[in-house]
């Protein structure tokens, strides 16, 4: 099962050969990074949700647009799962209540996307 534990600040895999491919495993990886990015010490987004709620249907929507963005800043091409219909599910309930909610979510998706290639070395740092 993979999963952000924010009592921990920890991301947990499932071990890779439990993945389909490796963009599979990326494209989980990254959705649950994405979660993370929303710690308080990072982009301090509401990760206090339960299933059902509003909080956490969007910080979903968040997780899943940043990693539909960062898998195609890197050319990879993710697809769909089993769970997506689930999450597509919640994400219709908080458009009914707030129509603008995917804008919020796809420009935090944005700031998350852009802070996961922030904490990637740079061009310089690496031929040092």
């Amino acid at each position: 099962m993979a999963y952000y534990q924010p009592s921990t600040d920890t991301v947990h895999l499932p071990p890779f050969e439990r993945f389909k491919d490796a963009v599979s495993h990326a494209s989980v990886s990254v959705h649950e990074h994405a979660h993370a990015s929303g710690a308080r010490h990072r982009l301090d987004r509401d990760l206090t949700g339960r299933f059902g709620s509003f909080a956490y249907a969007m910080d979903e929507a968040i997780a899943e647009l940043t990693a539909s963005f960062v898998l195609a800043d890197l050319g990879l091409a993710h697809e769909p799962r089993a769970d997506h219909a689930a999450y597509l599910a919640s994400w219709m309930e908080v458009l009914k209540s707030d129509p603008r909610a995917i804008f919020t979510a796809a420009s935090k998706a944005q700031q998350a996307a852009d802070w996961m290639h922030s904490m990637q070395p740079s061009r310089s740092q690496e031929a040092a």
